[in-house]
């Protein structure tokens, strides 16, 4: 049974009844980007069979992005041409929504971390998701404000902004300079700002948010999650867009003909802050992950791995920051990515 840490507010679900349309219940798996999302929606695209026979069904980037919502985030939305193309993307939401309904889905999940924005828009702005509660509330009208649950995860901020790094480096973008480390380090917008933004952009909406370090690798919870369908674990799952390792870097740099000493030489993750500035940042998720199991002030329910070990009246010292124990008897290892 997932546990939770419940919000104290009257987040609530919402069904879709509209034209006389059958009920069902829209989630939003929005990502945060470097949170195994990919592993999220290969796992489900490949088990299509179990989500029928429980009256479920995934939109993945493969259709998001291939159409569904193009023009729904353009840059000046006051143009005719920009008002024209997110009509038509509202109904092109909509018309297929009904026909999901209509089809006999009780519960639709929609899983794209472009949703939200992308990497190199936060890395490129040094602030974590600037336009996710614009790009959220787009979202929402698209879908009538029918969404009855969005799932968010988040991870330690120090090892997020690392592998965003490592990951747009490996796209072609150019390695972050110094100045923008300090940039990041510096500013004060952190998950508790990002979930604000979302609780304010699909306010009816049951938010719920889960964590990389506790969900990472256990695609089946997450999916318990985001639409309280019961799947097995599956052990065999791959493991999918991890960020290159620092020598893979260094190699990728070399081939583009770029300076390879802007990543150190080396195995291992590439961590481009300084220990104080990594010091800094994972402050901030601790504070975040306090203000989450205080209940988020209403906006939010912090959702608990149930494989988790149990603790005490009080929390372990360290439980928010250090993954589990040695020889714990779970058998299960922390993975890059």
């Amino acid at each position: 049974m997932i546990r939770a840490f419940p919000a104290s507010g009257p987040n609530g679900a919402v069904a879709l009844t509209r034209m006389g349309t059958p009920s069902m219940n829209i989630t939003l798996h929005i990502g945060a980007h470097r949170t195994a999302t990919t592993t999220f929606q290969h796992y489900l695209g490949t088990r299509t069979d179990m989500l029928t026979q429980q009256s479920a069904l995934l939109w993945g980037p493969g259709r998001t992005r291939k159409g569904l919502i193009n023009g729904l985030y353009h840059a000046a939305p006051q143009g005719w041409k920009a008002r024209k193309d997110a009509r038509k993307a509202r109904g092109r939401v909509r018309l297929q929504v009904r026909q999901a309904a209509m089809s006999g889905i009780e519960h639709l999940i929609v899983s794209d971390e472009n949703m939200i924005g992308s990497t190199w828009q936060c890395i490129r702005s040094g602030r974590l998701y600037p336009s996710i509660g614009e790009r959220l509330a787009r979202l929402g009208d698209a879908f009538g404000q029918d969404i009855n649950r969005v799932v968010l995860s988040i991870r330690s901020q120090e090892l997020w902004w690392a592998s965003a790094m490592a990951y747009a480096v490996s796209r072609g973008h150019p390695v972050p300079s110094g100045q923008t480390m300090t940039k990041i380090a510096d500013d004060t917008r952190s998950w508790r700002d990002v979930i604000t933004d979302v609780s304010c952009a699909i306010p009816d909406a049951d938010l719920r948010v889960i964590t990389f370090e506790e969900f990472a690798g256990q695609p089946h919870q997450t999916l318990a999650v985001a639409a309280d369908v019961d799947a097995p674990l599956d052990p065999t799952v791959p493991w999918l867009n991890r960020s290159p390792d620092r020598r893979a870097l260094r190699i990728l740099l070399q081939e583009r003909g770029e300076d390879v000493d802007l990543i150190p030489d080396g195995v291992g993750r590439w961590q481009p802050f300084t220990d104080a500035q990594a010091a800094c940042l994972r402050e901030q998720y601790a504070d975040d992950l306090h203000w989450l199991i205080a209940g988020a002030d209403g906006l939010a329910t912090l959702i608990q791995d149930p494989a988790r070990i149990e603790t005490g009246t009080s929390l372990q010292v360290g439980a928010l920051t250090e993954g589990h124990g040695n020889d714990n008897g779970q058998e299960r290892l922390a993975r890059p990515g």
